[in-house]
């Protein structure tokens, strides 16, 4: 006869993430910006500059510095106060931005220590504001050395005017501030942000940025799969009979999501090990869609591979006039990151 469950462990033998209703303790959505599974080995010694593209090298020995200033102890009582450093490191998809990125806030946690650096992406930290509010948001990252930004959007004005702000009173407090941003696939030219949109965006800070440019191979040039087959009902099924998977009629899920802050979408997979879904289709309605790119985010942060049943493959999850949007770089990143978390779960059947 088997031990009672616990009550985490009842809501896991459900296996339905909709079921999943997490609390989260206001220190938990600090303390989890930290760098996503997925770049957990990430380090300056394992970025791999590419010879052809120099400033991949640039980048990495700058950064490096960097590091070195955040960390260095303060030499006399009365050292004179050097303005916090702040970079933005403009370019391409699968450039290493992201592994630069996460290098840089792992050498400032492992040397000042983990809570020292946070780490997270611009809807991340928008979300947290939406969850604490601006000033206990101010407060919290105040105490940090370092803060990371990863793929800063600019595609709503309000978040960007919030996140200017928030930078700037974390800058006026002596934080470091690091931020990345991505860019759509086959559009380097047009539509690109890139350093000057960044520098608009954020009048106010634009002085105190430092860009680093990092070239290299685009990711169209990638072979990246993004576009898996679906699986039959029954094969998705069959494979979430495994510990800490999930199984979801895809509409269950979405209309869950609605009740779930965004913010605690990381929790929502707390002992997932793969997430399974059934009746996948297209979605219409684009607040449904950011907060399903959310969920997509969190879900390759940590590495949960997906299996996916319904029509058409994840080409059509969104629709033309999304992808053609305002916020088509959110929906372009999805795509592809649930293409390879598609495909990694297709392994599992």
């Amino acid at each position: 006869m088997t031990a009672p469950a616990t009550e985490t462990q009842t809501v896991r033998t459900t296996q339905a993430l909709s079921a999943v209703r997490p609390q989260v303790p206001v220190d938990r959505l600090v303390t989890d910006l930290v760098p996503p599974r997925h770049f957990a080995a990430a380090r300056f010694a394992t970025y791999r500059a590419n010879p052809a593209h120099p400033s991949q090298g640039r980048a990495l020995a700058r950064l490096t510095e960097i590091a070195q200033q955040i960390t260095a102890p303060r030499r006399g009582l009365f050292a004179r106060k050097q303005p916090a450093p702040a970079v933005y490191l403009d370019g391409g998809f699968g450039v290493g931005k992201t592994h630069l990125l996460t290098s840089l806030a792992h050498a400032v946690g492992e040397a000042l220590g983990p809570d020292k650096a946070a780490y997270g992406t611009f809807v991340e930290y928008t979300n947290l504001v939406g969850a604490l509010g601006f000033l206990p948001t101010v407060e919290a990252l105040s105490a940090k050395k370092l803060v990371c930004i990863d793929e800063f959007e600019l595609d709503d004005a309000g978040d960007t005017t919030l996140m200017s702000r928030l930078m700037r009173e974390l800058a006026d407090r002596g934080v470091a501030l690091a931020a990345t941003s991505n860019t759509l696939p086959g559009a380097l030219g047009e539509g690109r942000f890139a350093a000057q949109d960044f520098q608009r965006e954020i009048k106010a800070l634009s002085d105190r940025f430092e860009t680093l440019r990092v070239d290299g191979e685009d990711y169209r040039h990638r072979d990246v799969v993004t576009d898996p087959e679906p699986l039959t009902v029954e094969e998705v099924t069959a494979a979430a009979a495994r510990p800490g998977a999930t199984l979801d009629a895809f509409d269950d899920l979405l209309e869950h999501l609605a009740t779930v802050h965004p913010s605690r979408y990381g929790a929502l997979l707390d002992g997932v090990s793969v997430v399974a879904l059934t009746g996948v289709h297209p979605v219409t309605a684009q607040a449904v869609a950011l907060r399903l790119v959310v969920l997509v985010d969190r879900l390759y942060d940590r590495d949960v591979p997906v299996l996916l049943a319904g029509a058409g493959d994840t080409r059509g999850l969104f629709t033309d006039e999304m992808l053609a949007g305002g916020y088509r770089k959110k929906y372009f990143r999805a795509l592809s990151r649930l293409g390879a978390l598609a495909e990694e779960g297709r392994k599992l059947v």
